[in-house]
């Protein structure tokens, strides 16, 4: 057994049992570097800690995640808020995928006595279903899992979002206003007319905007997006841009997990690069997106370039 495991239950977005103790493993690998020329802010300074004030979205303290003989989290330690726009930006293998999973209740972190490495809206436990209604998640596994459903069209994909499911519970009841909410965030993600048809048959692009409007039929105060453009042409990568543009601009935070710097769009304004597990750099986009940074976080020489709003990173 290792530490970071699966849990076990047969539903484990339902687990209420917090986070399951892992025993203890073999020699620790050495902590990941860091920018030596960058100081980290003190993720815990930067909200207001008053008895009135929200709790994080996402606060993670020293989080460590084992699978087999990997570290694939080592003591990452962050805090989100609400109206904060970020971008977790690193290459793969740095623990990106790690921290959705840990965020969806898939992986759970090494347990420590009387202490909760990860808390979501303040909560060391929580039901993914119930999260969904406070924090939408959108990833490229949910727009497989719906596309394999047979006969699925866009309007019941959609209502799944109110049951955290794939397919509409036998048992199910579907109110009138269930459904005008289905159609109302077609429309605000630009999908209204796709919605009589089969989700098969639409595009990855197209795919994208249903599945934001599946996560905004809760109105959640925020939208964790993993790699949102991925296999989108330019075309419609610059459309899926846009919208989340229009969705930051409508007050709902965007907690962006990417390699691509591209997707960082401008009113993204904090970037966390992540470089084996832990927290290399930590700080706005002119300070963190540097060819100096990213050359070191994804282990190449790279040239970063910016155009307008937009960063871009090339090859030397």
């Amino acid at each position: 057994m290792n530490g970071g495991m699966r849990c076990r239950c047969d539903n484990h977005g339902a687990c209420r049992s917090g986070f399951h103790p892992s025993p203890a493993y073999g020699v620790r690998p050495p902590r990941p570097h860091r920018n030596p020329h960058i100081s980290l802010p003190n993720p815990f300074a930067a909200a207001d800690l008053s008895p009135q004030a929200p709790p994080p979205l996402i606060e993670l303290d020293r989080a460590t995640v084992v699978r087999g003989q990997a570290t694939v989290l080592d003591a990452l330690t962050l805090r989100i808020v609400a109206g904060q726009h970020t971008a977790l930006l690193g290459p793969n293998g740095c623990g990106k995928s790690t921290f959705i999973k840990l965020i969806n209740r898939e992986l759970y972190p090494l347990a420590r006595e009387g202490e909760a490495p990860v808390k979501v809206m303040g909560q060391q436990r929580w039901v993914v279903n119930e999260l969904r209604t406070r924090l939408g998640v959108v990833t490229g596994d949910l727009s497989r899992d719906l596309q394999d459903m047979p006969h699925l069209d866009v309007e019941t994909a959609v209502l799944t979002g109110f049951f955290a499911s794939f397919m509409l519970p036998s048992d199910a009841e579907v109110s009138e206003p269930m459904r005008e909410r289905a159609r109302e965030a077609l429309q605000r993600v630009g999908a209204g007319a796709l919605i009589a048809r089969q989700v098969a048959e639409i595009s990855t692009g197209e795919m994208r905007r249903v599945l934001i409007a599946r996560a905004l039929v809760h109105q959640p105060q925020a939208l964790l997006l993993d790699e949102p453009t991925a296999g989108l042409d330019l075309v419609a990568q610059r459309d899926f841009l846009q919208l989340l543009k229009e969705l930051a601009g409508q007050g709902i935070t965007l907690v962006l997990v990417t390699h691509h710097i591209e997707e960082i769009v401008a009113e993204i304004d904090r970037v966390i690069l992540l470089r084996g597990g832990g927290v290399y750099a930590d700080g706005t986009r002119a300070s963190t997106l540097t060819s100096e940074n990213l050359s070191a976080v994804f282990g190449g020489e790279l040239r970063v370039r910016r155009e307008g709003e937009r960063y871009f990173a090339s090859s030397t």
